[in-house]
């Protein structure tokens, strides 16, 4: 059986490289990532051809923000493609709105608590409440968990405190920021491998470019997989 708690990131200019990937990734990963990035490169298209044509699981990367009604209806439309996972700023009345547009179908809303690749002098600079980012990102997921989401996004240092809510019985850790032992850290500040994510309660972990930049995509997904724990 796949294990799904592997998600790649599929952060490629366009819709034909995505499926050249998935392909060249093979039956070992059963769960794809498609970001804004993508959107205009036919994202959507690849989402609906990776889930109808291959069996793949999707999810979605939008981060979608805006007022109450253009996110509810926003999801309404990407609730039909019959997609498995769908990101909103936590926000509560962003959450509140996407669940209401989610509402009968199978999508599970994922709250961005804080993004991996900020820290502490990023949010001051974007004039975010002073505090200790961990706390900040379990206020957060507090917030969204009572807004009714299915599950957050947050880094792997986070991962534990958030499964400790008492409101994180039956949602969904998923942790961005994953990088194998030895990667370069990229563009991203709150890092930890995938064995240490996954053994802190995070149900998913996302990896892009440690595998999809490298000579040999199977071979990268496959050793990622071959550390986690057993489930």
């Amino acid at each position: 059986m796949t294990d799904t708690r592997l998600i790649v990131a599929l952060d490629v200019p366009h819709a034909v490289a995505g499926l050249e990937l998935a392909a060249r990734i093979g039956p070992d990963v059963g769960f794809y990532k498609i970001g804004l990035g993508m959107l205009t490169g036919g994202g959507l298209a690849l989402a609906q051809e990776l889930k109808g044509e291959h069996g793949k699981r999707i999810f979605l990367d939008m981060k979608l923000f805006d007022i109450g009604a253009t996110v509810e209806a926003a999801v309404r439309g990407l609730a039909q493609f019959d997609l498995d996972f769908l990101t909103v700023h936590g926000d509560p009345h962003v959450v509140r709105a996407a669940m209401e547009g989610a509402a009968g179908s199978d999508l599970k809303i994922l709250a961005v608590t804080i993004l991996t690749s900020l820290d502490r002098a990023d949010l001051d600079a974007g004039l975010m409440r002073a505090g200790a980012m961990d706390q900040m990102v379990l206020d957060r997921a507090a917030a969204a968990f009572d807004a009714g989401a299915d599950g957050v996004i947050a880094s792997p240092h986070e991962a534990a405190q958030i499964r400790a809510l008492p409101d994180a019985e039956g949602r969904l850790i998923v942790t961005p920021g994953v990088r194998p032992a030895g990667s370069d850290a990229d563009d991203q500040k709150r890092i930890a491998t995938p064995a240490a994510a996954i053994s802190a309660g995070a149900d998913h972990i996302v990896v892009g470019r440690p595998i999809w930049q490298h000579a040999d995509p199977a071979a990268a997904a496959r050793a990622i997989l071959d550390t986690l724990p057993r489930q």
